[in-house]
């Protein structure tokens, strides 16, 4: 249910939080004793205030989105707002990237605070119900709060993996060290289940679930035909899994197969298919009439 999933994210945050400080605290007091361990504990949440309140705009800024201007796509902007709408959550605020790769994710708090970053490659390979199908997906997520505790996630496993990069000798054996941390960290928090929940509850409140699956598939096509560089820890963040299922990627995944997920779409909307044609055979019957 979206109000228990978005509840149980809201923990997941908040419990994240006081791990983190607790273990920051810990090392300080390992360290230096009891008053360094409450400074570095109240750094610690120092920091994760700062990802709470600017953490979207970070991830943005790493995955080069500009703020979108309505100009440039009428369509995206009335897509944004209508799917919005639909799944009951504030219209978000939109970013354009612009390369060719097909790409979409959501970031931000939750239903009141979120932002929806497009790529162009994503806008020129999807039909237009498909992209919106796309969109409600996103902002599936956005109802849930996965977008939150994704914003921790996926911002502490990257620093983890760029701390590794320091070069020379060290940098093999930082990033041996520090790659499987980080991949444990996301997996702990991020379930593949919450893209199927997604899938779902985009289908149910837009009746989408053909376009969505379509969507899905297209994307999937789409990126192998394009290069893509990226952190692997950002593989929470995308509707579908743009890396190659290899080397310190393959750490990071967490996204159930496309053939998993399309399945599941068709059978949702068949069903809704079936749901909608009795209810519709009910009401030509008529009050207290049987066939």
């Amino acid at each position: 249910m979206p109000r228990g999933a978005a509840a149980l994210n809201l923990l997941k945050a908040w419990l994240l939080v006081a791990l983190l400080a607790s273990a920051s605290g810990a090392l300080g007091w390992v360290m230096g004793g009891s008053t360094t361990g409450l400074f570095f504990g109240f750094c610690s949440l120092l920091a994760a205030t700062s990802v709470y309140r600017y953490g979207d705009r970070a991830l943005l800024g790493m995955l080069g989105a500009r703020p979108f201007a309505l100009a440039e796509d009428p369509v995206l902007r009335s897509a944004a707002d209508t799917m919005a709408a639909k799944l009951g959550v504030r219209p978000p605020a939109l970013f354009l990237i612009a390369d060719g790769f097909p790409r979409l994710f959501a970031v931000g708090r939750g239903p009141t605070s979120s932002s929806l970053a497009v790529s162009t490659g994503a806008v020129q390979a999807l039909r237009r119900e498909e992209l919106e199908a796309a969109i409600a997906h996103e902002l599936a997520h956005v109802r849930r709060r996965d977008v939150l505790v994704q914003t921790y996630a996926v911002l502490f496993a990257a620093t983890l993996l760029e701390a590794s990069r320091i070069g020379g000798w060290l940098r093999r054996v930082l990033l041996y060290i520090f790659a499987p941390i980080a991949a444990a960290f996301v997996h702990v928090l991020l379930s593949p289940k919450r893209e199927l929940e997604a899938d779902a509850l985009a289908a149910r409140l837009t009746g989408r679930g053909h376009d969505l699956a379509d969507a899905l598939l297209r994307l999937d096509r789409a990126s192998e035909l394009v290069e893509f560089a990226a952190s692997p820890a950002t593989e929470p963040l995308y509707a579908v899994d743009p890396f190659a299922d290899e080397g310190i990627s393959r750490m990071f995944k967490t996204h159930p197969g496309i053939d998993v997920r399309v399945r599941r779409l068709r059978e949702l909307a068949a069903a809704g298919d079936r749901n909608g044609s009795s209810a519709g055979s009910a009401a030509k019957l008529g009050p207290g009439r049987t066939e």
